[in-house]
């Protein structure tokens, strides 16, 4: 028997994810918890299938490096291929790239094989999460670049700044954590009231199988 979801602006998954415990260096959340547990996973990728319906897109590029989880699995969802966009120096083949500054203001490289598709190839962007959106406008550029045309975001959470509210102007932006919502503020805040009563145990999987 599945789980309750939840509303739609309240879903049950978004509770397990857990707070910073390694300081300023490091992302103010970790939402792989929602990996690990596959039924929150499935509820998740439910949500954003759904959400991203007449949303077509030939292939889904995965930002580096939780992007890839994100991005293959709804890939396989949608029944289209999958393009890992990288962080640089990682490709045995001709790339290009672009640079970008990433959330905690630092400048980095990302790379895209060349070529990777063919012109008005449609591309569906995911990442764990969109921040300050700068590993986005990253990925963007590189896919727009090579002709492809961006059609989505799909994220756990997109926060609400002037460069994201920018993307959801222009592309279809589908997350878990739904705007309007109270998860949305608090993700704008950067601290979640679920950190309160956050244990790791929430997130284990069930172990072994029901007959």
């Amino acid at each position: 028997m599945s789980r309750n979801k939840g509303p739609r602006d309240d879903r049950w998954y978004l509770n397990i994810m857990a707070p910073n415990t390694k300081g300023p260096r490091f992302a103010w959340l970790d939402p792989t918890s929602i990996y690990i547990n596959g039924e929150a996973f499935h509820d998740l990728l439910d949500d954003l299938v759904a959400d991203l319906k007449g949303c077509d897109c030939d292939v889904v590029g995965g930002l580096d490096a939780m992007g890839f989880v994100l991005g293959a699995a709804l890939a396989t969802r949608l029944g289209v291929g999958f393009l890992p966009i990288r962080k640089a120096g990682k490709l045995c083949v001709d790339t290009d790239k672009v640079s970008f500054s990433n959330y905690s203001g630092r400048t980095q490289d990302m790379e895209m094989r060349l070529p990777a598709f063919g012109p008005g190839t449609r591309v569906l962007l995911a990442d764990q999460w969109v921040e300050t959106g700068g590993t986005m406008d990253g990925a963007i550029r590189l896919v727009e670049r090579q002709g492809g045309t961006v059609t989505g975001i799909a994220a756990v959470a997109i926060e609400e700044n002037p460069v994201t509210d920018g993307y959801r102007q222009k592309y279809r932006c589908v997350s878990g954590v739904v705007q309007g919502s109270r998860w949305q503020t608090e993700c704008n805040a950067q601290k979640l009231s679920s950190f309160a009563t956050y244990k790791p145990e929430m997130a284990f999987p069930a172990i072994g199988r029901k007959n």
